[in-house]
């Protein structure tokens, strides 16, 4: 099997750009419904020339469209906005780590989906890799134990994984009648104007200073439009096996971010509930129970 480097290259670097994302949202003085408003509302508009520009080549999509399409795309977008509106909380109330580990749990809601829903039968190898995320999962939840604050950053780091598993489902019906781009930033769009309202409610969602713009700039352009494309190129050069493990450098680089800028520590419990976590999505991916192409879907926020 050939390997592709530059695109093992934009996988790594687009799972570090998304990594960034939790200091951005750390360092925003803002509340994070609408440090997640400003990230999709930035991007919405590059997202969307680059789509009319992909949309001459390959990127064109050869299903046609109708209206259970178009329903799929928002729901999508409804569905991310529930993933990012949720998880910028997560990230402020728990640890950078917790909130991103945990927010990787979606295949765990894709099994539930597929037994109760799509009455499929997962082989030994999905229970196997789903029991190892839910004990690394307990593992970390059991760090905050007696902690209010981290204890619901935790619970809200769960709920945004299956926002993000919903997503993919729906993002899964979609591809067929969306170029990739067209379909990304369809999805920012409906998610910014799905958490406008919550923004508006909330109050406090204008950026006041430059160094919100600027890490508001930061989330939207490297987490964003950056991270999510070169991504989004690395996945339509790599088999699944690779994609599988080359995404998990995106818990693993927040949480070096977070040491290094935020001196945010990981103890050795968490270090190790993590890599249980880390090693149960690997075997889940592997197991590759069919729910969502991965060279259409964003990488985890």
């Amino acid at each position: 099997m050939t390997v592709h480097w530059r695109a093992l290259a934009a996988l790594a670097l687009g799972a570090i750009g998304i990594g960034f994302a939790p200091i951005c949202v750390r360092m925003i003085e803002l509340e994070p419904v609408a440090s997640a408003f400003w990230r999709l509302a930035l991007a919405a508009p590059a997202l969307w020339l680059v789509s009319a520009w992909m949309a001459r080549g390959p990127d064109r999509p050869k299903v046609p469209r109708d209206r259970r399409a178009l329903l799929l795309a928002v729901a999508a977008g409804l569905a991310f906005a529930g993933d990012l509106g949720v998880w910028h909380y997560s990230i402020v109330f728990t640890s950078v780590a917790n909130a991103t580990l945990l927010a990787n749990l979606a295949p765990v809601f894709i099994a539930l989906w597929s037994i109760s829903v799509l009455g499929l039968r997962l082989g030994g190898q999905y229970w196997l890799g789903l029991v190892l995320a839910l004990v690394g999962a307990a593992v970390l939840v059991g760090v905050n134990f007696g902690q209010g604050e981290a204890l619901l950053g935790d619970a809200l780091g769960v709920l945004t994984a299956a926002f993000y598993a919903a997503y993919q489902l729906f993002i899964a019906g979609a591809r067929r009648h969306y170029g990739t781009w067209e379909l990304m930033w369809i999805s920012t769009a409906v998610s910014a104007l799905c958490l406008l309202p919550f923004v508006l409610a909330a109050g406090h969602g204008w950026p006041q200073s430059g160094h919100d713009w600027l890490w508001l700039l930061a989330l939207a352009g490297i987490s964003h439009i950056l991270g999510q494309g070169l991504i989004a190129y690395a996945l339509a050069h790599l088999a699944s096996a690779f994609a599988a493990v080359g995404l998990l450098v995106q818990p693993v680089a927040a949480a070096g971010f977070a040491w290094l800028l935020l001196a945010e520590t990981v103890s050795p419990l968490q270090a190790a509930g993590g890599a249980v976590v880390l090693f149960g999505i690997v075997v889940c991916r592997r197991a590759n129970v069919g729910t969502a192409d991965r060279s259409t879907t964003h990488a985890a926020q």
